[in-house]
This record gives structure tokens, C-alpha cells and sequence, in this order.
């Protein structure tokens, strides 16, 4: 590896009760090929009752890393907290589930050093390959990815278990939008924001993490139901602000051919039969989310 100096940077990870997943995180972020001289970690503990500060302490020896408890206000109050106390130049945002491959920061800097004035976004990929719900729920991120992000120079959307970003420009835009307390669109609402503020966003497909999110048939319908809720809420403000209407993405939902022929792809018919399956639950669950929320609207702090 180049021992030519990067600009430090600082990544942040919000968690709330999974000490299990943060050690596994940590212990990734340990083996990075970026130097540990050139980067440190913040752990948000969102106000849990399980704290994490054991798993923090284990993983001290092999890290510069934090620990900081936050009142608890959802992953974007504890990611914003983190922020204020960061050193970084630059930020790195991943999730207590997730496990960065060993090039994934070096990936991310390098990006932002070639265009240091963009949103970057790395590839998000599935751990847990035995768990069909957590299959399906992967094969919903490659979808979006496909849809939002087939031009890497102009990406649209990037998940907030991996992207980076300068800290001054974050600071600037105002950080993550912290009403959304538990509807999981803070990510939409910040890559938005930044594109409509003339930012541009790159996707680097080597800034890879794989996501460890156990999933069962009742948290897999709980998550899509949850961001149908919280595309409520994201949608108004976008058009708000002016930004894009709801009617713009209504390509990407009613694309049926697109999305039921992908879960073939590459896989035996049985396991693209039940993907293809679970694809249908998601937008079940996503629909009526969007219809609960718009009814009810108890999950948004106005």
C-alpha cells in the first residue's frame, strides 16, 4: 500500500442494542487497507439498553475509536451528534450491521480525492445469503441501485450504510434530516437535497459492504412497510422544495417486468421463484405503508 499521507477521515456508526453486529463491524473496519493512522470511528450509541462500551473497549487495541451516547432520536440524531464531534476532513457513514470489505474505505477517499466536492456511495451486498427474507430484501437494493444509479458519474440515491462525503459540505447542507425518527428516509432526503443544491453524486462499486441484516417474514414486511411510511413524508418535502414529484419515481414501482424477471437471474428456479415471491410482499408492504402513513402521519416530527 502507498504510504503517501490521505486526509484523514472519520467514520461514524449509529447502533442501537446489536453489540453482536458492532463487534463484527469493528473488526472489519480494523482490517481496512487504509492506514488505522489515517482514519478514526465514532460508535453513536442511540440511547440502548444494551450498551456497546465492551465491544468498543475490545476493539481499542486495533482502532482509534469513540464512544458516544446520544439521547435516543433515531440514526440520523445519532449520526449528526457523531458529526459534531468529528475530526475527519472527510465522513464515512456505515451501520452497526454492516461489515466493510477490506478496500472499502481506501475506495471511498480515493473517490472523494479525485472529486472532493461530491456525494459518494459505495455497493451494498447481502451477508447473510442463507436467510431468504435478507436475499429478497438485497435483491430490492439492487433494484434501486440499478434504477437510481446506472450513470456511477451522476448517481441518484445512496444508502446511508455506505456513503462519505466532506465534512465541511455536510455541515453545510445540514446534515441528515432528523424528523425522520424511525420512517428510514433520511438517506433519500440527504441525496436529494444534495442534488437539487446542484451537488453531484458518485457511485464507486468498489467501496463494498456487506450487509449482515437478519431478517424474518414479520421484519421483512415491518421494514418495507416502514419506508412506504416514511416515503410519505419525503415525498412532501420534496415537493416542498421543488425538487421532483412523486410521479417521477412511479417508473421504478410499476416496472413489474424489470424486477420479477430479475430474481431469475442467476438463480435456481426454486430460489427465484420464492425471491420473486417476497418481491411482491415488498411492494405489498411498501404500498400500504404509503397509504397508512398518509391517513395516520404518526411517525414525523413537523
Amino acid at each position: 500500500m502507498s504510504t503517501i499521507a490521505v486526509p484523514h477521515v472519520t467514520v461514524i456508526i449509529p447502533t442501537y442494542n446489536r453489540p453482536d453486529e458492532l463487534r463484527h463491524c469493528l473488526a472489519a473496519l480494523a482490517d481496512q487497507d487504509l492506514s488505522r493512522d489515517h482514519f478514526d470511528v465514532i460508535v453513536a450509541d442511540d440511547g440502548g439498553a444494551v450498551s456497546p462500551a465492551r465491544v468498543v473497549d475490545e476493539a481499542r487495541s486495533r482502532l482509534d475509536v469513540t464512544l458516544l451516547p446520544v439521547t435516543h432520536g433515531g440514526p440520523a440524531h445519532a449520526r449528526n451528534r457523531a458529526v459534531d464531534s468529528a475530526r475527519g476532513v472527510y465522513l464515512a457513514f456505515t451501520d452497526d450491521d454492516c461489515r466493510p470489505e477490506r478496500g472499502w474505505l481506501q475506495a471511498l477517499v480515493s473517490t472523494l480525492e479525485r472529486a472532493p466536492d461530491t456525494l459518494v456511495g459505495g455497493r451494498v451486498t447481502n451477508a447473510l445469503t442463507d436467510n431468504p427474507f435478507s436475499r429478497a430484501s438485497q435483491a430490492v437494493t439492487d433494484l434501486v441501485y440499478a434504477h437510481y444509479n446506472a450513470d456511477t458519474e451522476h448517481a441518484r440515491f445512496f444508502a446511508s450504510n455506505n456513503l462519505a462525503i466532506a465534512a465541511d459540505a455536510f455541515r453545510r447542507i445540514g446534515g441528515f434530516d432528523e424528523r425522520f425518527i424511525v420512517l428510514a428516509c433520511e438517506d433519500r432526503e440527504l441525496c436529494d437535497r444534495w442534488r437539487s443544491g446542484g451537488g453531484r453524486m458518485i457511485y464507486a462499486k468498489d467501496a463494498v459492504i456487506r450487509h449482515a441484516h437478519a431478517l424474518s417474514l414479520r421484519t421483512y414486511v415491518r421494514q418495507h412497510f416502514t419506508y412506504g411510511r416514511g416515503a410519505v413524508h419525503f415525498h412532501r418535502i420534496r415537493s416542498e422544495r421543488g425538487s421532483g414529484m412523486m410521479r417521477d419515481e412511479m417508473s421504478f414501482h410499476s416496472d413489474f417486468r424489470n424486477w420479477l424477471a430479475r430474481p431469475f437471474s442467476g438463480r435456481p428456479l426454486a430460489e427465484g421463484l420464492g425471491v420473486a415471491a417476497l418481491l411482491l410482499l415488498w411492494q405489498a408492504a411498501n404500498t400500504a405503508g404509503f397509504l397508512y402513513e398518509s391517513i395516520v402521519r404518526s411517525g414525523y416530527r413537523r
